[in-house]
């Protein structure tokens, strides 16, 4: 009982879930305004305005710095930490995440052609399609394509953790 109080208690902790928990709500809301739908996977999913990634890592950051000083090894360590992660959101992620889009459209534009336009394939090659037809057919089968950031998203993302780890009062 008493590592769940401490856990509970861990100023730190606590702004990195809360930051954590704001963006995907925004994120959220964000995502109903535009399609007027609730995305519930927003509420979990990768990608997207705010970051969440950079919001967690920029309010852990904060957290250290206040609560230990900015020549602490803990803020240290939490700035390099949030550096990676963020560079990853608008670097490799987001890369991924354009990579997808092409490679379900090239998927799209070959199963188009197979419903009727004239397309000559050699037998090699149509039968690894249709062995990979019925697992096509199914959408969810397409590469994830909203999983990286807009530089916009991530600083929207650092700003949001740095206010509550500014607002949240020190434990």
């Amino acid at each position: 009982m008493r590592v769940l109080q401490q856990l509970f208690s861990n100023y730190s902790l606590n702004v990195a879930l809360l930051s954590w928990f704001a963006a995907q709500l925004l994120k959220t809301i964000f995502t109903m305004i535009r399609t007027r739908e609730l995305v519930l996977e927003r509420l979990v999913g990768s990608g997207g305005m705010p970051s969440s990634h950079s919001a967690t890592v920029a309010g852990l950051t904060v957290a250290m710095a206040r609560k230990f000083g900015f020549s602490s090894p803990m803020f240290a360590v939490a700035f390099v930490l949030a550096a990676i992660v963020m560079y990853d959101a608008m670097g490799v992620r987001r890369a991924a995440g354009e990579q997808a889009k092409v490679i379900n459209k090239i998927v799209f534009d070959f199963k188009k052609l197979g419903n009727g336009d004239a397309i000559q394939f050699t037998k090699e090659v149509a039968d690894d399609i249709a062995d990979e037809e019925s697992e096509l057919e199914d959408e969810d089968k397409l590469l994830k394509e909203f999983i990286g950031h807009t530089p916009l998203q991530v600083l929207a993302g650092a700003l949001l953790g740095i206010l509550i780890a500014i607002l949240m009062p020190l434990s």
